[in-house]
C-alpha cells in the first residue's frame, strides 16, 4: 500500500429516499452529468427502477434539481454505461428489465433532456453493455458480457461497434461458452492509439487459495482479435473498474472499490510498465472511504476533466444508499 492519505470526503450527488445506485459520471464540455438509477433495493428488475440525472458546474459542489430520463411500469431500468458521440454529445445506455429483456442508448447535448436513439435485443443478451469510446477507424465502441452468474459454461463477452454514431450497432462475439472464473465482466476500456485497445474487467469467481485477479484484454488490431490476461490485482472481490488514460502523460489509472472493506483506490502505471504485464500493477492508493457493506457500496465509474478525474460510486445499507461523487487531483501521484 502506498502513503497516499484517505483525505478526500466525498460530495453528494443523491441522497433522495431508496435505493440510489449504479451511477456513471459523464465530462460534457464544463458540466458534469451524474447519471443513476433508483429503486427500493439492490434489484435490476423492479418496476419502480428508473433513471435520473443531475448536472454540475462547479466540480460536483452542488447540483441542479433531478431530471427523469426514463421510469416505465413495464420495466426495471437501470443506466449501465456512458460516453461521447462523435460530436460531443453524452450517449447513455439503459438496461430495461421486463417480460422482454432490451438495451436503449439515450443522446443528450446539455445532459439535462436525453433523447433514445436506439434500442437492442441482441444474441447473446447481454447482462451490461458497458461505456462508449471512441476508435479511429472503427466508429463508437462498447463492451459487453452475457451470463447468468452461475457456475456452468454458458457466459460470453465482446464489443458492440457502431459507424453511424450510434445510431445502429454490430455485435462482436469475442469468446463463449465460458465457465464462470474465465469471465471478464463490466469491462473499462480505452483506445491507446496505433490500434492498440486496453481494457480492465471484473471477475466473478468466489476468493479461493489463488486469490481473485481482475481481467486485462488487450488488442493491437482496433479490436478485431484479443488477448485476456489476469492482473496481479486481487483486491477486487466483485468489484467493477473504470479505466483512464492521459495520452500526455502516458499514464493508466486503474479505479475500484473494495467491496466490504469500503475502500476505493486506483492504480497508476505507465502503459509501457502493463502493457502484456498484467502481473505489473503498482501497489494501490486510497482515494476515499464509503460504505463496508458489502453489495450496498461499490461500482465506481469515472471522467476526466480540467485535468481531474471525478469518480462516482454508490454508498449506504440494504434500503438506502448514497450516490457519491470524489474529484481527484492527478498530480503527485505516487508511482513507487
Amino acid at each position: 500500500m502506498s502513503k497516499f492519505p484517505v483525505e478526500r470526503v466525498p460530495l453528494v450527488v443523491q441522497d433522495a429516499p431508496g435505493y440510489n445506485s449504479w451511477s456513471f459520471v459523464q465530462a460534457l464540455g464544463n458540466t458534469l452529468v451524474c447519471a443513476y438509477s433508483r429503486g427500493k433495493e439492490h434489484r435490476i428488475d423492479e418496476r419502480c427502477r428508473g433513471v435520473y440525472v443531475r448536472t454540475s458546474t462547479d466540480g460536483g459542489m452542488t447540483w441542479t434539481p433531478e431530471t427523469l430520463v426514463v421510469n416505465t411500469p413495464e420495466f426495471g431500468e437501470s443506466a449501465i454505461g456512458k460516453g461521447l458521440d462523435e460530436n460531443g454529445a453524452m450517449l447513455l445506455w439503459v438496461r430495461c428489465i421486463g417480460e422482454s429483456n432490451r438495451h436503449d442508448l439515450y443522446r443528450s447535448i446539455d445532459g439535462v433532456s436525453f433523447n433514445k436513439i436506439a434500442s437492442l435485443q441482441l444474441n447473446p443478451m447481454p447482462m451490461q453493455i458497458t461505456d462508449v469510446f471512441s476508435v479511429p477507424g472503427v466508429g463508437l465502441m462498447s463492451f459487453w458480457f452475457s451470463g447468468k452468474y452461475r457456475d456452468l459454461p454458458e457466459n460470453s463477452w465482446g464489443t458492440l461497434t457502431s459507424r453511424d454514431n450510434g445510431m445502429s450497432w454490430q455485435q462482436h462475439v469475442v469468446e463463449s461458452d465460458l465457465p464462470k472464473d474465465a469471465w471478464p465482466t463490466e469491462q473499462s476500456g480505452v483506445y491507446l492509439g496505433n490500434g492498440r485497445i486496453l481494457a480492465i474487467a471484473r471477475v466473478e469467481t468466489v476468493t479461493g487459495a489463488t486469490g481473485q485477479c481482475q481481467f486485462q484484454l488487450e488488442s493491437s488490431d482496433y479490436g478485431v482479435t484479443w488477448r485476456k490476461m489476469q492482473t496481479n490485482i486481487g483486491d477486487v472481490r466483485d468489484s467493477t473498474p473504470s479505466l483512464v488514460w492521459d495520452a500526455e502523460s502516458g499514464l493508466l489509472s486503474n479505479y475500484y472499490y473494495q467491496r466490504s472493506k469500503g475502500l476505493l483506490k486506483r492504480r497508476v502505471a505507465t502503459l509501457d510498465t502493463v502493457w502484456n504485464n498484467p502481473l505489473q500493477w503498482p501497489p494501490p492508493e486510497i482515494v476515499a472511504a464509503g460504505s463496508t457493506n458489502d453489495y450496498h457500496a461499490g461500482n465506481v465509474n469515472a471522467t476526466v476533466m480540467d485535468g481531474k478525474h471525478f469518480c462516482t460510486f454508490y454508498s449506504g445499507n440494504e434500503t438506502q444508499t448514497d450516490v457519491m461523487l470524489v474529484p481527484v487531483n492527478t498530480d503527485g501521484i505516487d508511482r513507487t
